[in-house]
């Protein structure tokens, strides 16, 4: 009974969660012009010069945010450090991969404006703006950011595991995940383009490519020699748990369509990649992305910043931080 409980307090929060009213008509592009002037340009220097220095920085700031804003909203919540009273979201099993560089690039521009503007610039501003700035720097498309986003209150291990889309789900239960939230299948696969620049981990995809099933090494849905090479690349993957795969093959640091060129020839590295081709809901979108990337840098910005403005906290339901990966 009281398993029962607990599971109907949980489902009940994450619901009234996706019920309350939006703030996002309170954002404005200039949010900042008067109160931190340097701020578009602290936050350029700053992406510039840690993706020169770290060029896996794009794909890992870009996963952090989608793993952000999916949970709580774009609220920075993913950021906040566990503490022996509360495991927080970061250090949900599903975000355990995620990359440092993500977490590094915010942490270095949080220091150079709380020494520019103290107190003024939230955590998940820095987020968002980080993630549209290194998304244009490896050739993607620009978007507006609306910025005002406070700070949550709240980061919780348990939400993220329940809500973060996996892998291994099947496709029904990913769209159920995105049309819940307010997106169309459309912009689920246009949002999943973001699959063009970053890696997965060898860990992820184990069970697709090693003793598949009795009668296949690998997930027959992967084309043979690139699953014969993934399975030499993962060859360490329990000795290295850190090893990883690029996403995209054919253009693994440019921001473009290959990702969705990549599918119907079996060179999808996650078996959600792959199953886009074979759902007749998701496999139109595929082929239109595939043949005309402008169409595809189109429905990305626009997803992307929908996405951006989801969840989004103002007043007393959140803060400015300090720091980044505490509450004040």
């Amino acid at each position: 009974m009281a398993v029962m409980v607990k599971a109907f307090a949980l489902l009940l929060s994450i619901s009234l969660l996706f019920i309350l009213p939006s703030h996002s008509q309170q954002l404005t592009t200039t949010f900042y012009q008067k109160t931190c002037p340097r701020f578009e340009q602290i936050m350029q220097d700053t992406t510039t010069n840690k993706q020169i220095a770290s060029p896996t920085t794009a794909g890992a700031a870009l996963r952090l945010f989608f793993h952000d804003c999916l949970v709580e909203g774009c609220d920075g919540s993913i950021l906040i450090s566990s503490t022996p009273f509360n495991k927080a979201e970061r250090d949900a099993d599903i975000n355990l991969s995620l990359p440092g560089d993500g977490f590094d690039v915010v942490v270095r521009a949080k220091t150079a404006l709380e020494l520019a503007c103290p107190g003024v610039v939230s955590c998940a501003d820095i987020l968002a703006v980080a993630t549209r700035n290194l998304v244009t720097m490896m050739g993607g498309p620009f978007y507006a950011v609306k910025l005002g986003r406070r700070d949550g209150l709240v980061s919780r291990a348990s939400r993220a595991q329940y809500i973060l889309p996996k892998p291994t789900m099947s496709m029904n239960q990913i769209i159920k995940i995105f049309t819940y939230r307010g997106f169309s299948i459309q912009e689920m696969v246009a949002l999943t383009g973001a699959h063009t620049i970053g890696f997965s981990h060898c860990s992820e995809i184990s069970s697709d490519i090693y003793n598949y099933s009795r009668t296949s090494a690998f997930d027959p849905s992967y084309n043979p020699r690139y699953a014969q090479g993934l399975r030499n690349a993962c060859a360490d993957y329990r000795k290295n748990p850190s090893l990883s795969v690029f996403n995209d093959i054919m253009t693994p640091r440019d921001f473009d369509n290959s990702y969705y060129k990549n599918l119907p020839k079996g060179l999808g590295v996650l078996r959600s990649d792959r199953a886009l081709t074979m759902d007749a809901r998701t496999r139109p979108f595929v082929e239109l992305y595939a043949r005309d990337q402008k169409a595809f840098f189109e429905a990305f910005g626009r997803a992307i910043e929908k996405l951006s403005l989801y969840g989004v906290k103002s007043g007393r339901r959140g803060e400015i931080r300090r720091r980044c990966d505490s509450f004040n």
